[in-house]
């Protein structure tokens, strides 16, 4: 029970979270809302009960490793058509098979290509996992992946019309980047980059699972 609560209780915050980056993003420019970003995902990674973080980890936190703030990774990109409607099967040891359908691709300048799915179970949500050339380097980010858009967790930074705001940013790790406990789908061949990302949350060995 006190785990269920708790596992809400996050969701919340991240959807307040994000309401609260794309106002502050609105009024203040993109840098101070990834300012607002960093500071409380690193208050809630220490403090709260749903932390992916176990008391080990969390004697040792000082902070996630989130890149400074570059506007040249901002992109605003419409969904393409391309693959749209493939379908995508992912096994997560705890939480089962989950199934994505493809709702097509985001073409973005210079960077490169990636599927952007959608959650075929319970609730919906649009998936924007990644890959690239910092992926499990020395220094660089989480090796499995990181997520731009998780819409069914509140991940997301608006939408202008047709036009998605994909801020990489705003690239942070799955909670299985730090505790094996968490179920996290992982980008396929369709989800990574060829060119190297260095901007976002990198990982830290030290707290990783």
């Amino acid at each position: 029970m006190a785990s269920a609560v708790g596992t809400a209780d996050w969701r919340l915050r991240t959807f307040a979270l994000y309401s609260q980056v794309r106002a502050v993003d609105e009024r203040d420019g993109a840098a101070a809302a990834h300012e607002l970003w960093v500071r409380e995902r690193d208050a809630m990674f220490a403090s709260h009960p749903a932390s992916a973080l176990d008391s080990d980890q969390n004697a040792r936190f000082t902070g996630l490793a989130v890149e400074p703030y570059d506007l040249a990774w901002r992109f605003s990109c419409k969904i393409g058509a391309e693959g749209a409607g493939q379908e995508m099967s992912v096994d997560t040891g705890t939480d089962g098979t989950v199934a994505f359908v493809r709702l097509g691709t985001f073409d973005i300048p210079d960077v490169g290509k990636l599927a952007v799915w959608r959650h075929a179970g319970y609730g919906g949500g649009i998936f924007l996992p990644f890959r690239d050339a910092t992926s499990g380097a020395d220094g660089g980010s989480y090796g499995a992946g990181r997520y731009l858009l998780d819409t069914i967790k509140g991940a997301h930074l608006g939408v202008e019309g047709e036009r998605f705001n994909l801020d990489f940013n705003f690239a942070y790790n799955p909670s299985c980047a730090y505790n094996p406990v968490w179920a996290c789908p992982v980008p396929g061949a369709d989800n990574r980059l060829a060119v190297p990302v260095p901007v976002g949350e990198m990982y830290l060995p030290q707290l990783g699972s």
